[in-house]
């Protein structure tokens, strides 16, 4: 079951694209209801969650081939919320959030309780566990952060229905108040652009008396996570302000070569 979907998503997204798709086309508008109608014009089961079509090629998986080579070298299409069930295909410029391989890497003695770790259901869930339980949202931006909302689901203008892995709000030693939307990626799923431009005009939308400091959290290799605090530009792309990698150990793995280490930088 698992090899199939690839294949009819691919088919799905693909009848959608070459639909409205004309050379030299930048946008194209599309609504949710199409994917039934394709479903139906390919003859294939329907998907039973049909946001799942959409979530796959967003952050899991590549767009089909026949895609990807309308595109310029210099640009990608991107799959973006236009409204409530309106979506649109969009070319952009290439514009990825991945982990730098050349940063040091951080060790912070592991707070999270065995229990969570023993039971977590998933990377994305046992991420935003260890962030929340080692504090390392403070410990990255140099603030008091504290956890007000997992998983918020809200409709924001222009992007429609959306949802937000974890929400924080946060004090600095001035008084100044912030708005922290995270997006949390573990596994193959893939960090976004998309949702990060949404989780910030969710929190300009929602929170406009407190300051937005988006960031993402990605688990890496040997159980590293990579945190990234982003912004978005006037020319509409997404930029990474500050980048640091953690790896969660027992207090008895940091030497006090790396607290030497740590002192130096500070």
């Amino acid at each position: 079951m698992t090899e199939k979907q690839p294949n009819r998503y691919q088919a799905l997204i693909e009848t959608i694209f070459k639909k409205g798709y004309k050379k030299g086309i930048t946008v194209i508008p599309f609504t949710r209801e199409q994917i039934t109608d394709a479903a139906a014009q390919l003859k294939i089961e329907l998907p039973k969650n049909l946001g799942d079509v959409l979530y796959s090629f967003r952050y899991r998986n590549p767009l089909p081939q026949s895609i990807l080579d309308t595109q310029p070298k210099d640009k990608e299409w991107l799959i973006e919320g236009a409204g409530r069930a309106l979506y649109e295909f969009r070319l952009a410029t290439i514009n990825r959030i991945s982990p730098n391989p050349n940063l040091i890497t951080i060790k912070i003695p592991d707070a999270t309780p065995e229990i969570i770790t023993a039971t977590s259901l998933s990377d994305e869930q046992a991420l935003l566990a260890k962030v929340r339980y080692n504090r390392l949202i403070d410990i990255f931006l140099g603030i008091t952060t504290y956890s007000l909302q997992n998983h918020l689901r809200t409709t924001v203008k222009g992007f429609g229905q959306i949802e937000i892995d974890e929400v924080y709000v946060g004090i600095d030693r001035h008084g100044c108040q912030y708005i922290i939307p995270v997006q949390a990626k573990g596994g193959t799923d893939q960090l976004s652009t998309v949702q990060a431009k949404q989780d910030i005009a969710c929190c300009a939308e929602k929170f406009p008396k407190l300051v937005c400091r988006a960031i993402s959290a990605q688990f890496m290799s040997d159980s590293r996570i990579a945190l990234f605090e982003l912004c978005l530009e006037s020319d509409g792309l997404v930029k990474t302000v500050e980048e640091r990698h953690y790896c969660l150990v027992p207090a008895d793995q940091i030497a006090d070569s790396d607290r030497l280490s740590y002192q130096r930088r500070a």
